[in-house]
């Protein structure tokens, strides 16, 4: 059989299993994007992104004959990616631990402030967050993981994950307050 950009998911996953190339390539190609935009939240840069989705495919070319289709393939895909790289971020970043950091209490997000930015300037705003705070916001506000998880995940306090947070907010907000001149609070 020859295998075409039609080619159903487990027609793809069979033919990986095989090692074949043809297969492998046309599974990248189908989920390159929805899973880069996972990569690119805990990541600074593209090519960093791209390198954490390479070793990503990596462990599922090589764990595709472990997969049992009891859920959706992407939601398999997309678990191996974000463990990656989280693994990624745990062994580039170095998170001070923060004994406690009261004064900064969690703040809401301003709808309104939201309203007034294009997607990719606040796109932009995060990946310009250090590391730690981006990848502790992504955690918490994307993927909506409690503190004590983000601690599990990064080997980190929850007191720390509640700093890198409110770090994040606030630059965050400076960064954003040139979108409103009122400076709205996030």
């Amino acid at each position: 059989m020859k295998l075409t950009n039609h080619s159903t998911d487990q027609e793809l996953i069979k033919a990986c299993i095989r090692q074949d190339r043809r297969g492998q390539q046309l599974l990248y190609q189908r989920y390159y994007g929805k899973l880069l935009g996972i990569c690119m939240r805990y990541t600074g840069h593209k090519e960093e992104a791209t390198d954490v989705l390479n070793r990503a495919f990596f462990k599922i070319f090589k764990k595709l004959d472990q997969y049992e289709a009891t859920g959706p393939f992407g939601g398999w895909l997309s678990k191996i990616v974000f463990h990656t790289a989280i693994d990624y971020v745990r062994t580039q970043a170095k998170y001070r631990e923060v004994m406690d950091y009261n004064s900064e209490k969690e703040m809401e997000i301003n709808p309104a402030v939201i309203d007034q930015l294009y997607a990719e300037d606040l796109y932009k705003a995060i990946q310009e967050l250090p590391i730690h705070a981006r990848t502790v916001f992504s955690l918490y506000v994307v993927d909506g993981y409690k503190h004590r998880e983000i601690g599990e995940l990064l080997k980190i306090s929850e007191q720390t994950s509640k700093y890198h947070l409110a770090a994040a907010r606030k630059t965050l907000q400076q960064k954003l307050s040139q979108y409103n001149p009122n400076r709205i609070r996030i």
